[in-house]
């Protein structure tokens, strides 16, 4: 039903001093979770020594802080949906804070793995975030619309807090001690606990029921399963009958989950939600996104680094280099997402997704042929990451749109849910292209073919044109203000 401006600008003038505090708030929340997404990155290899391993053994951090990810995401936004996204989003906050302290005062590597494994909760941040916007816009007339806005907001502010994040790690390394070092994080994040507390109201869920323990442990399985193959693949290689038997497993898993989350009235994951027309292409975009936003930096980065005299390919940069290569990247993605809201207008909302999934697409197929200069770099990062910056503020948005009232913090969740089991699948083929000694050495271990990283880009650069190709699925009301 089309309403008059005059009806719905009394609604608006009352949301928007409201909504511009929370929102305001909630900056300071992923300003907390850009510093924990940047800050470790230049300090891996002093993170080694500190804890007297190799460098390869860092590997295992990821490994275990994907796992931990993508369980707790769907159970955290199903419990924001029954308990209030504000009171999750503490729980979750607190979670991170105890991982981050464990982290600066852990004796040694299993106990460091154990904090890091913790500190993923952060991850259900943004849609525990985007489900509070969505939340607090309605009624306004323009829901989708402010959701997007803010949404946008929200991801600028991560992505200017990840390079903050990168350059204090990197100025103090030298000056400080690693304990105090690695309490900074912590301080961040204990303080974002404090902010959330006394910026946020307290709503209550709209949801009923309890939590589905029942398809909790299923999915536990299907993803402990499917992870622990991944992970055997990429200590083994590709050869390995038990990853193989592993991952069979867990897909052979699948089929008794979702016959039991269909029986089941209030389900932890909403299958026939996520299979409607609406939701498929949205969650599926993540999956595939998740490919090269989670799975290509890594690469990325020890191609830079790789020197073109030994092994004929590479940038041959310093590590100062490649903290230039990611601040690009991550400018980029902060313009890719305070762009978005104009974009949206001039293209649709429906449209903007499929161009930044275009110009994903466009930036890894660039690396194909344009890889052998700096300047050539940075300009197929800085498109890829245009592209990445609006997904990462669209998607949580757009599933929000497309998802009932009581299951938003649901929606939101799965897109980051199904975006870390794509970049966790993305990081173990990638692992197995790039493989020479052993796929989880380091590189100090022997030098790539080139041909992996050829992989790699291609990889990412059709997945981003899959997400495309889904996303024309996506019915065009699913994104119309109401």
């Amino acid at each position: 039903m089309t309403t008059t401006s005059s009806s719905e600008a009394p609604g608006t003038r009352q949301v928007a001093p409201h909504l511009v505090r929370i929102v305001g708030f909630l900056v300071a929340v992923e300003i907390a979770s850009g510093i924990l997404q940047g800050y470790y990155t230049p300090i891996f290899s002093d993170i080694a020594v500190h804890l007297g391993i190799q460098d390869a053994d860092v590997n295992w951090f990821e490994a275990a802080q994907l796992i931990v990810s993508a369980l707790c995401v769907p159970l955290l936004a199903r419990l924001g949906d029954l308990w209030g996204h504000r009171n999750v989003l503490l729980l979750s906050t607190a979670i991170t804070a105890l991982g981050s302290w464990v982290l600066a005062f852990a004796p040694g590597f299993t106990t460091f793995l154990i904090g890091w494994a913790i500190q993923g909760a952060y991850v259900v941040w943004l849609p525990l975030e985007v489900a509070i916007i969505h939340r607090r816009t309605a009624n306004t007339g323009r829901q989708a619309l402010l959701t997007r806005r803010s949404a946008a907001v929200l991801v600028g502010a991560l992505e200017l807090a990840v390079i903050i994040g990168a350059l204090t790690s990197g100025a103090l390394v030298e000056s400080t001690s690693m304990t105090v070092l690695l309490m900074l994080p912590a301080i961040v994040v204990t303080i974002c606990f404090v902010v959330i507390w006394f910026g946020i109201e307290d709503v209550p869920g709209r949801a009923t029921g309890g939590i589905d323990w029942i398809g909790f442990t299923l999915i536990t399985g299907v993803l402990a399963v499917l992870m622990a193959g991944l992970i055997v693949i990429r200590l083994e290689g590709p050869s390995s009958f038990l990853a193989w038997l592993l991952i069979v497993t867990g897909l052979v898993l699948l089929v008794p989950f979702v016959k039991a989350e269909r029986r089941i009235e209030e389900p932890l994951i909403d299958v026939d939600l996520m299979a409607t027309r609406a939701q498929w292409p949205v969650q599926l975009t993540a999956f595939l996104f998740g490919m090269s936003v989670l799975g290509a930096q890594i690469p990325l980065s020890t191609f830079a680094r790789t020197d073109p005299e030994v092994a004929g390919y590479g940038l041959g940069a310093d590590a100062a280099f490649v903290s230039t290569l990611i601040g690009v990247y991550v400018v980029s993605l902060a313009v890719g997402a305070f762009t978005l809201p104009l974009t949206s207008r001039l293209l649709t909302a429906r449209r903007a997704l499929i161009a930044s999934s275009l110009l994903v697409a466009a930036g890894y197929a660039l690396w194909i042929p344009f890889h052998d200069t700096t300047t050539q770099a940075l300009v197929n990062m800085a498109v890829a990451g245009i592209g990445s910056g609006a997904l990462v503020a669209a998607l949580p948005a757009a599933a929000a749109a497309a998802a009932p009232a009581d299951r938003t913090g649901f929606a939101t969740g799965m897109t980051n849910a199904t975006k870390t089991v794509g970049g966790a699948i993305a990081s173990s083929i990638f692992a197995i292209a790039l493989a020479s000694t052993g796929s989880i050495d380091g590189p100090e271990t022997g030098q790539a073919p080139l041909a992996g990283y050829l992989t790699v880009w291609a990889v990412c650069s059709v997945a981003a044109l899959l997400a495309a190709l889904a996303l024309v699925a996506v019915p065009k009301s699913s994104f119309t203000d109401h």
